[in-house]
């Protein structure tokens, strides 16, 4: 773009032409810094008043300077303006060439009049006349500023017809007198600034290095306070409760660990960082926050967030799905705790229970009726979940509509295949025995061994239980009514999206400490 100087009778073009460029540089007029201190905003205030007086034209106002009104190199000393503190630099303003003559004298014009004043003193030590007495004692030192001819000989002062009596001297030398005065006057003036202008720079200088200090410290506190309100790594790093709030985890250590597992396969985003997407799906699994809150927490669109979301959810589960596995038999008996020991020996392999999450209405009359669930009175999804005598979570099940008993899930959902559940005859040709608790039906009441075994099993079974309210209230998302599209089949799998969900936050139930087996008081966390 072909840039103009502003200055009158300037007009100076950055190129010729023929589209080549002159070597020149331009410059916009200086801003006025007004939230950067006192001392800065009177600077910067004055100097941008200072440019729009040299410049001298009446369509440049303080308030109004268009960006395309520069001014070219050819104005300044040095080629270009000087650091706006430095307002003893000669570049402080334009000077050279501003295309009129009513403009103040630069300090070079200063500094070149006090070279000449040191030569014309050092004149007037060469030309002195000696001493012209008027009544015995007056004297007079005459300068070369307006005689520089004239003869101080002690002749010519007795010949000149202009010396008077009565003490009174001709006129040439009472203006000689004076002008002589005036030099010495005005060379001690100089040397009394000489001597102030030390010490005026060096109290700039403090000043100056004193709100550069303040205007750091200022910067490093605003830094710091901009660090914790931004989501990234700041934001969890060294705060274990924050991390177990947001994320369910237990440290800060877990949640990296998740994160360098999946953070090769997550999808690039240009707005949200691989940590950010999996703070977000964590967040909202743990928090049940509305998509749009973190759309403005994240700084990202609705659309944006659910697809990070979804995408997310698809990694996590791919990649860390299979830590819900049925562990080898030898491994359950060499760690079987204590109770159960107690009442089974070491012949547990599973405690199962069924829970269910609620979901909308369904418009389609035979899925409304395929999900309406008696027992909670509204439309649910079923699903089987199993827990090792340790308290893992190692077999959880595809959804069912609530309609389902647990009778015919546990037949369908492939439990059976590794062990069983309600189904004693199913569960015998497994080679695996069920202990449930007694019924009363079609009794008054049970006798006493079923009381006892009753007791014995319902002491144990409870810890299923727990671990279900463990899951639902660390990942409150499974408490809230789901909608129809994530009860849909994902493409190509046979395998829905809450499926996905319930899956993923069974996983992370199994990283953090067992509800059933409490850890040992001695056992910290390493980060």
């Amino acid at each position: 773009m072909v840039r103009t100087c502003c200055v009158i009778g300037c007009n100076v073009r950055s190129h010729d032409r023929h589209g080549n460029k002159l070597g020149l540089s331009f410059y916009a007029f200086p801003t006025w810094k007004q939230f950067q201190g006192a001392q800065v905003s009177d600077v910067t205030k004055r100097r941008r008043r200072a440019w729009i007086a040299a410049v001298r034209r009446a369509d440049i106002k303080f308030c109004s300077i268009s960006r395309y009104h520069l001014v070219c190199s050819r104005h300044f000393h040095s080629g270009k303006p000087a650091y706006e503190m430095d307002q003893t630099n000669p570049d402080w303003v334009p000077t050279l060439h501003m295309g009129h003559s009513e403009i103040r004298t630069s300090h070079a014009d200063r500094h070149r009049r006090r070279t000449q004043r040191e030569q014309k003193k050092a004149l007037v030590g060469g030309f002195h006349n000696g001493a012209a007495k008027c009544e015995g004692e007056a004297s007079a030192e005459v300068t070369t500023e307006e005689q520089p001819e004239m003869d101080t000989t002690e002749e010519q002062h007795h010949n000149n017809p202009e010396i008077l009596s009565e003490g009174q001297i001709c006129d040439g030398h009472v203006e000689a007198e004076v002008t002589g005065a005036d030099a010495e006057n005005a060379d001690l003036r100089e040397r009394q600034t000489e001597d102030q202008r030390p010490t005026i720079d060096c109290v700039r200088c403090v000043q100056s290095r004193a709100e550069i200090n303040r205007l750091l410290e200022e910067n490093r506190k605003l830094k710091s306070l901009l660090d914790k309100t931004e989501v990234n790594e700041n934001f969890l790093q060294g705060d274990t409760e924050k991390v177990k709030y947001y994320t369910g985890l237990t440290c800060f250590a877990i949640f990296m660990s998740v994160l360098d597992n999946v953070k090769a396969f997550l999808p690039a985003s240009k707005k949200l960082s691989h940590f950010q997407m999996l703070l977000l799906t964590l967040m909202r699994l743990r928090l049940d926050l509305p998509v749009q809150h973190l759309s403005y927490l994240f700084n990202v669109s609705h659309k944006t967030l659910s697809s990070v979301f979804a995408d997310t959810i698809d990694v996590l589960y791919a990649r860390l799905g299979i830590l819900v596995h049925w562990p080898e038999r030898h491994c359950l008996q060499a760690t079987m705790p204590p109770q159960f020991m107690e009442t089974f020996g070491n012949r547990v392999a599973i405690i199962v229970d069924c829970f269910e999450i609620r979901t909308e209405r369904p418009s389609n009359l035979k899925a409304r009726a395929q999900t309406y669930s008696h027992y909670k009175g509204t439309h649910t999804m079923k699903y089987l979940i199993g827990i090792t005598p340790q308290g893992a979570i190692s077999f959880i099940s595809k959804g069912w509509g609530g309609r389902a008993s647990d009778k015919h899930i546990t037949e369908q959902c492939g439990i059976l295949n590794k062990l069983g559940f309600d189904i004693r005859d199913a569960v015998g040709m497994m080679c695996a025995e069920v202990k449930i608790p007694a019924f009363t039906r079609g009794f008054c009441q049970l006798d006493a061994k079923d009381i006892e075994n009753t007791r014995a099993i319902a002491h144990l079974r409870i810890h299923v239980e727990r671990v279900i309210g463990s899951l639902r209230n660390k990942f409150k998302m499974l408490h809230t009514t789901m909608p129809i599209r994530s009860l849909l089949p994902c493409e190509g799998e046979d395998v829905t999206f809450l499926d996905k969900i319930v899956r993923v936050c069974c996983v992370l139930v199994n990283m953090c400490p067992s509800v059933v087996v409490k850890p040992d008081i001695h056992e910290t966390c390493s980060c």
